[in-house]
């Protein structure tokens, strides 16, 4: 493997592996390759894994390009219960029962959000607000305010039903939300929502299936720099 190759330009789709922010990948390949131009298209949150587009060198100049596209996740949202960030970052704060729930009143309500849909991403985010990230904000308690946003669901498909989690697999445009859509989900029913789980499938037509895991990947390049 040439090292070279990445300094001129690349780009690596890699799988990001669960806690590790967006950042840290970028951080880790940087070192690993030893490149000065680097970045991502497209952030996931920690608790989030799946495909994230690295560009390096030249292709730094792609990757607003690359984060407009449309993107597939699949994921768990679990039922019954809320969090402030909408996910398990944070301690449940209500719970509610869902024993009444049916498979036909789970696909009647994933219906309700597709096509062009306004949300409001979570408090616990990296949008700005007034220059400020909203999830350091919403750390130290402080109110955050966030606009709604118009984004597109092309398909909301409930992949399973079972006890208080829902299987899911959706198609989207950029900015869109997955947390916020499991809390508004979850709302919707009349029950409450959080994300549990969520893997990034797609980015256009780069799949997951094609990325390189992020630990072998540094591992095959330290090792063919020692050869």
């Amino acid at each position: 493997m040439d090292v070279n190759q990445y300094s001129e330009g690349k780009i690596l789709l890699i799988d990001k592996p669960l806690t590790w922010t967006s950042f840290d990948v970028v951080k880790k390949l940087r070192y690993a390759l030893k490149v000065k131009k680097i970045g991502h298209a497209g952030t996931l949150d920690p608790l989030a894994t799946g495909l994230l587009l690295i560009g390096t060198g030249k292709f730094t100049k792609k990757l607003n390009e690359l984060q407009g596209l449309d993107k597939t996740y699949e994921g768990i949202i679990g039922i019954g219960k809320t969090t402030p960030s909408y996910d398990l970052e944070t301690e449940f704060d209500s719970e509610r029962d869902y024993s009444h729930l049916t498979i036909t009143d789970i696909t009647r309500a994933a219906e309700a959000f597709t096509g062009e849909i306004d949300q409001i991403p979570p408090a616990h985010s990296a949008v700005k607000v007034g220059g400020k990230r909203a999830y350091k904000m919403a750390r130290k308690n402080e109110e955050v305010k966030i606009d709604p946003r118009r984004v597109t669901i092309k398909t909301f498909e409930i992949l399973s039903f079972n006890d208080d989690e829902v299987q899911f697999r959706i198609d989207c445009s950029k900015g869109t939300y997955i947390r916020s859509i499991a809390r508004d989900f979850g709302e919707s029913l009349g029950v409450g929502g959080y994300l549990k789980s969520l893997r990034r499938t797609k980015i256009g037509d780069y799949s997951v299936d094609e990325a390189e895991d992020l630990i072998s990947f540094v591992e095959k390049v330290r090792s063919d720099e020692v050869n």
